[in-house]
């Protein structure tokens, strides 16, 4: 029972879903150079996931689902597991029951096998349960459904090992699945929305997939993100779900933001800009613009320079002195963080120059002829192929997940690698 404002006492069961909170992940971007962001970003983990205890706390909420991915990996860290016992006691202590499955990365870690829990955690094994949840007798009977995976692959849907709703209780279920697909993750326990609907469950506790859905109805199958965002491909403020079940079964759906820093790609046009101080303001007025959108705490932006203009030689020969232009301004914002800084200017009317200018006709030589050649792609391709079959698993989609991709990815590499050239030797024609 709780009291709602304006509804008084009614009988409800309400739980925060979380999933993917990946602790103590370690960072997964060499960009992260400066010390005081890669301090920020490497505890943000940590810090969403006080969040989510204090959420559950302030909610009053009856328990907390974990579907997957509490941990990163391989962790041995006695660290991350003192950390998560402490937030698990501050829910202990509260009353608040625990409901965690196992997902793909969990399989891997020392910590989920050696952590030992209060009573008040449920970790589901590798066998499907069904828990009743204890209840007053006046209130609707619950039941919690989990299963985990004891390997880091379930190449077959789950669904089937779950045990059948308990009838005549509002029926939950925990899982750890890639859905019918989702770029840039595994599949893993695959299904779809229909086979997840024709279960009878009431509502379905999803993880896996690092970007938030909802399907509401009879049954509700909610994905609810990851709480912290841990490089620029994960951008976007990040969150939890807070669900509530009424007295008359009807749920309700809440989505609470939890992250600490959101990383966000800003695109900032300089088309025409030919003073060094009127790019900079066009730069910090970009950053002041996208900071007011942010409803994170930090915000970690990736800017893009688009566009022709004159100072595209310059801008790419002299990208560290503004990339520390940038860190000032953000720092003047507030909570604004430079991750990166991405060229994509070009000089003003190649075309009409190019007789004129020999670098601007150099340059169309290279994109023109050379970079589209069949020889250059083909080439461009085996030492990708080399570089990527030598790259870790985890790092191999960084040079495109499909062919497509890839093949797009080498020849903006490529593009901007000429570029690149071409600023030092126009720098050097001018005698700088």
């Amino acid at each position: 029972m709780i009291e709602l404002p304006g509804e008084g006492i009614i009988a409800l069961y309400r739980f925060v879903h979380a999933a993917d909170i990946h602790l103590d992940s370690p960072l997964r971007s060499l960009a992260l150079r400066n010390p005081d962001l890669a301090n920020l970003v490497g505890n943000a983990t940590r810090r969403a996931f006080v969040r989510i205890v204090d959420l559950c706390l302030e909610e009053r909420v009856d328990a907390l689902l974990l579907a997957g991915d509490l941990y990163d990996g391989d962790q041995t860290s006695m660290k991350t597991a003192r950390f998560l016992a402490e937030q698990i006691r501050r829910l202990h202590q509260a009353g608040i029951r625990v409901f965690a499955i196992r997902g793909n990365h969990d399989a891997l870690s020392r910590i989920t096998k050696e952590l030992i829990f209060p009573d008040s955690v449920k970790v589901f094994g590798g066998r499907a349960e069904a828990v009743a949840v204890d209840r007053a007798a006046e209130d609707f009977p619950v039941a919690i459904h989990g299963l985990s995976f004891a390997q880091p692959h379930a190449p077959e849907s789950l669904i089937a090992k779950f045990k059948s709703p308990v009838a005549g209780a509002v029926n939950i279920g925990i899982m750890h699945t890639s859905l019918a697909g989702a770029p840039g993750h595994d599949p893993y326990a695959p299904c779809s929305l229909a086979d997840l609907q024709a279960t009878g469950f009431q509502y379905w506790a999803l993880g896996h997939v690092h970007k938030r859905s909802v399907v509401e109805g009879t049954c509700a199958v909610v994905m609810p993100g990851m709480p912290q965002g841990r490089d620029i491909n994960e951008s976007g403020a990040k969150s939890v779900t807070l669900v509530t079940i009424r007295d008359d079964r009807s749920i309700h759906i809440e989505e609470r933001f939890t992250s600490i820093a959101q990383f966000e790609r800003i695109s900032v046009d300089v088309t025409g800009l030919d003073d060094w101080r009127d790019l900079i303001t066009a730069m910090t007025h970009a950053l002041e613009r996208a900071r007011g959108t942010v409803v994170s705490e930090h915000f970690v932006a990736r800017l893009r320079l688009t566009g022709a203009t004159p100072l595209s030689w310059r801008v790419r020969r002299d990208l560290d002195l503004l990339k520390a232009e940038a860190d000032d301004r953000g720092s003047l914002i507030g909570a604004c963080w430079i991750e990166k800084l991405e060229v994509a200017t070009r000089p003003p009317d190649e075309s009409a120059n190019s007789t004129a200018d020999p670098l601007a006709e150099l340059r169309r030589l290279i994109v023109d002829d050379v970079l589209q050649s069949e020889a250059f792609q083909t080439e461009l391709v085996a030492v990708a192929e080399e570089l990527r079959a030598h790259l870790p698993q985890e790092c191999r989609d960084s040079l495109g997940v499909d062919e497509t991709a890839f093949k797009a990815g080498l020849a903006l590499i490529a593009q901007e690698g000429a570029d690149d050239i071409l600023a030092k030797l126009h720098a050097s024609e001018r005698g700088a």
